[in-house]
């Protein structure tokens, strides 16, 4: 399902002007806005999404290191000297050699000894090992959907905060409007005490009208700034750059879509859904690989070096073979950490359910607030009309001589309504279609 969004969308430009005061203001469509802002550089939870998405791939690979080989190499040299009597050797007590003169020294050295040797380790079987590796892999997919998911979030953000300012926009361009409309029928009045034919309370209430309008114009313009300021830091542009939205509210039919349509879409396409089911099946292969340490691990050692009292006199030694490790007894922490991982595992199957039916909700929610909002459209635009068609008979009227001004000045506070009404429609329309293109996990696509 394709949402237009403009009239006729302006050339992209870059993201962030040199001197925003200098180079004047920015074009800007909300297809660009989004793309700003769901940029590695853009919105801050974009950054940070990519950033855990990094933390989890370095986690995988410290995962996948239990499963690979272990090479270390060292250089051991020192120069020793050993009291034999510390050590409990007390040798002339104990043994007695016919030898005039000779005894069994009690302090030995200093000697040096040397040994240069290259170890390495590999696990051979532990299934342990493995399922935590299978679940960092899960673990990145599942990071990976949630960078795509607050990509999703960050578009619908900007989307609304873009047609936000439009509407602030349009809401200048009314009041604007309704403030040249009183002017002229001011001009009106005045010509018409001039001709004769009108007083001065006339002339007074269109110059009361024609304030009023003014004091609106002033309010619009305060909020229509404002709404430009929020859009710039829901991008992560600067907040002195000024930008011109080439985008205009307008009603573009949606196609139409059930609702089991609708949420089939939903949980295929929204990568929150994807993120979540990839951390259930995480936290069940962190689940199963808590049962797996119970059975035996095998590795493989070696190690082999240069050993002596230099490196002239050092002759080759080594050492190899196999270790196998069966868990009897560690006082209950297998058990507990089985019981706490089986708990997550549960606790995650909660979660899918509850984001599942969420998603539900969402949907149901959107596709009212849809029909909701175009059926206010469609009545938006019929008042408007007969606003119109009603000040133009009044005006005539007036004009002729058989209406007063205050017949006018009711119909221009009714045109005035019938204006906000539709703007507020088209408004609400397109934020309808946001909320239905982000329940669906289709906002970036949709603004394309």
């Amino acid at each position: 399902m394709k949402l237009a969004w403009l009239l006729l969308p302006l050339v992209a430009v870059p993201a962030v002007a040199a001197d925003p005061a200098d180079a004047g203001p920015l074009p800007l469509s909300l297809k660009r806005a989004v793309e700003i802002a769901t940029s590695p550089e853009g919105n801050t939870n974009i950054q940070l999404a990519g950033e855990a998405l990094r933390q989890a791939q370095s986690r995988s690979t410290q995962s996948r290191a239990a499963l690979l080989p272990d090479f270390e190499s060292a250089l051991n040299a020192q120069s020793r000297t050993v009291n034999l009597a510390a050590q409990g050797l007390r040798f002339n007590s104990l043994i007695t050699i016919p030898i005039p003169g000779f005894q069994f020294p009690t302090f030995v050295g200093p000697f040096t000894s040397i040994d240069a040797r290259f170890s390495a380790t590999q696990s051979v079987f532990d299934f342990g090992s493995i399922r935590r590796f299978q679940a960092s892999k899960t673990g990145v997919a599942a990071a990976q959907s949630d960078v795509s998911g607050t990509a999703e979030q960050v578009a619908a953000q900007v989307a609304r905060a873009y047609l936000a300012a439009v509407k602030a926009d349009a809401d200048v361009e009314t009041a604007q409007a309704n403030v040249t409309l009183s002017e002229a029928l001011l001009k009106l009045a005045q010509n018409e005490k001039t001709a004769g034919t009108g007083t001065g309370i006339e002339i007074t209430r269109a110059q009361v009208q024609l304030a009023n309008d003014r004091q609106r114009l002033v309010q619009a313009g305060n909020a229509s700034r404002a709404a430009h300021l929020r859009l710039l830091r829901a991008i992560g542009m600067r907040l002195d750059t000024i930008v011109e939205l080439s985008d205009r509210l307008q009603y573009l039919p949606v196609d139409a879509v059930t609702l089991e349509e609708a949420k089939g879409l939903a949980l295929k396409e929204r990568p929150d859904f994807r993120a979540q089911q990839n951390r259930e099946a995480t936290a069940r292969l962190n689940s199963s690989a808590t049962r797996m340490e119970r059975l035996p691990t095998v590795a493989a050692f070696g190690d082999y070096g240069d050993s002596g009292t230099g490196f002239g006199s050092a002759l080759p030694t080594r050492t190899y073979g196999i270790q196998v490790k069966i868990p009897i007894f560690d006082g209950g922490r297998r058990d507990a950490r089985r019981a706490e991982s089986n708990s997550q595992y549960r606790a995650e199957q909660v979660r899918t359910r509850d984001l599942r039916e969420q998603i539900e909700l969402d949907v149901r929610l959107a596709l009212d607030s849809l029909q909701s909002a175009d059926d206010e459209v469609k009545v938006a635009r019929e008042g408007l009309a007969l606003a119109e068609n009603e000040l133009a008979q009044a005006r005539r009227r007036y004009s002729a001589g058989v209406a007063t001004s205050v017949e006018v000045t009711d119909a221009q506070t009714r045109l005035e309504r019938a204006r906000d009404n539709q703007t507020a429609a088209l408004y609400s329309y397109n934020v309808a279609r946001i909320d239905l293109a982000q329940a669906m996990g289709r906002v970036r696509s949709t603004v394309q």
